[in-house]
């Protein structure tokens, strides 16, 4: 009788503040860690808040073309196929919900502003249909006119996998404990993954956890043979479900608390000090 091989193993790392470096780049060491690892059976996932069209300039860098979890566990992507696999969308009545009871609690702070994510089919579908913005949105990140500019209520008309609410003149943590007690967990998911003046709204229950357990099942990995890497509190959960929960050493401190190992920073190619361990 031959002897089962070791157990499959899963490892998905969130991208911007924790795969990536500074310079958005992946550290050679780690790239390299990757091959060797995923020659050795371990599936590698990458787990972000990126739309799919936002995360080949990563894959680019990567030696694999792994399936992502994509727009905080919304989306599930096949790069290798560019297919969209599965999405949770929120429902335009929620969302008109959602939008009222942000605009009352920001009332007194400056207002909010409001965009939405979609699907789509491919990673590569037209930009401006997946990503819509209101005409008063001012942008958290440089964009390259990829976006379409509607009303409010056509922006909130047909399902999104993600609502984005911009506030230009609190931090995003700020702007959580504002909006984050007056939407119920039942209605919708209350995140950040950066300190600009952004949350991100989902469908209730719908976190990287949801995203990443999913991958599991597909692969036939148990729970504790899932390692996990991230940065900011939309990994919290992903770090908590997982078997190993690894925060960067630039974490936010309520991210650290949560998880199992803290590594090095980013620019320190903290992942790869915890693979070159267990690998």
């Amino acid at each position: 009788m031959t002897s089962p091989g070791p157990a499959p193993k899963l490892v998905a790392s969130d991208v911007d503040g924790t795969l990536i470096d500074s310079a958005e780049r992946v550290p050679a060491r780690l790239r390299e860690v990757i091959t060797r690892m995923t020659a050795q059976g371990t599936a590698m996932a990458l787990s972000t808040g990126r739309p799919a069209r936002w995360i080949y300039t990563v894959l680019e860098q990567l030696p694999v073309r792994p399936v992502c979890v994509c727009a905080n566990g919304a989306v599930i992507y096949d790069s290798a196929t560019d297919r969209i696999l599965k999405a949770h969308t929120l429902a335009p009545e929620t969302m008109v919900e959602v939008v009222a009871l942000a605009r009352a609690a920001m009332a007194d702070h400056g207002g909010v502003s409001f965009a939405v994510e979609r699907a789509g089919r491919s990673a590569f579908d037209n930009a401006d249909e997946l990503f819509l913005v209101t005409p008063e949105y001012s942008h958290a990140w440089p964009t390259l006119d990829d976006h379409g500019v509607v009303p409010l209520d056509t922006l909130i008309s047909a399902p999104a996998t993600k609502l984005l609410l911009r506030s230009d003149f609190l931090e995003s943590k700020e702007m959580f404990d504002i909006i984050r007690p007056v939407i119920p967990e039942e209605v919708g998911h209350v995140t950040f993954s950066m300190s600009g003046g952004l949350l991100e709204i989902a469908a209730p229950g719908v976190t990287k956890a949801l995203g990443v357990s999913y991958l599991a099942e597909l692969l036939g990995v148990a729970q504790e043979d899932v390692i996990t890497f991230g940065d900011m509190p939309n990994d919290i959960e992903m770090l908590q479900w997982a078997g190993r929960g690894v925060a960067m050493g630039n974490a936010r401190p309520e991210v650290k608390a949560v998880s199992d190992f803290v590594t090095a920073t980013n620019d320190e190619a903290g992942v790869a000090d915890v693979l070159e361990w267990w690998f």
